[in-house]
């Protein structure tokens, strides 16, 4: 087995640990073929995920269905809210209370004082969104391992092309 098909595998098994209602990601950060940190799409520590218990918690929430004309019927549907509201994927993300999987890798390392200076970031995913592409930046990754080579958002590019970090394709 290469390398990338373990760490391709080991993303996937990461992503199913996430709560997220739309989407699962895993990111692993790697230095010499040695996992240093792990994460998933999710909310941060202690923070209920989208569901029944955000729903009865978050004012804001309740009051955009309100605002929406939805009515909350218990028991509230396991679904994620910006899909509840129709809105399309990628779009109205400050409803999201969750981290990126790369943002989680990062803050996981620094939460146990691990350097991921000059690792490298896999994901089960495409091309990190400009706001994660930014935090593997300043965190210094070298490589980022993806399974498409399509840039998440617009405004990632401007980065990729002032950055040094590496992209890949997985080879599997």
């Amino acid at each position: 087995m290469s390398w990338d098909s373990y760490f391709h595998e080991i993303c996937i098994s990461v992503a199913k640990k996430s709560p997220c209602l739309s989407r699962n990601i895993g990111a692993i950060l790697v230095r010499d073929h040695s996992i240093i940190s792990t994460g998933f799409n999710g909310p941060p520590r202690g923070i209920p995920h989208c569901g029944p218990e955000r729903l009865s918690k978050d004012i804001i929430l309740q009051s955009i269905f309100k605002d929406h004309a939805i009515s909350i019927s218990y028991p509230v549907p396991n679904n994620c809210p910006r899909h509840y509201l129709a809105y399309p994927s990628g779009t109205h993300m400050e409803l999201c209370p969750a981290q990126h999987a790369e943002e989680n890798a990062v803050s996981n390392a620094a939460r146990l004082g691990v350097s991921v200076l000059g690792s490298t970031c896999y994901l089960n995913t495409v091309i990190p969104c400009s706001k994660c592409f930014g935090t593997l930046i300043n965190a210094g990754i070298a490589e980022i391992v993806v399974e498409e080579l399509t840039v998440y958002d617009r405004f990632t590019q401007f980065l990729i092309d002032n950055s040094s970090i590496k992209i890949r394709k997985f080879e599997l």
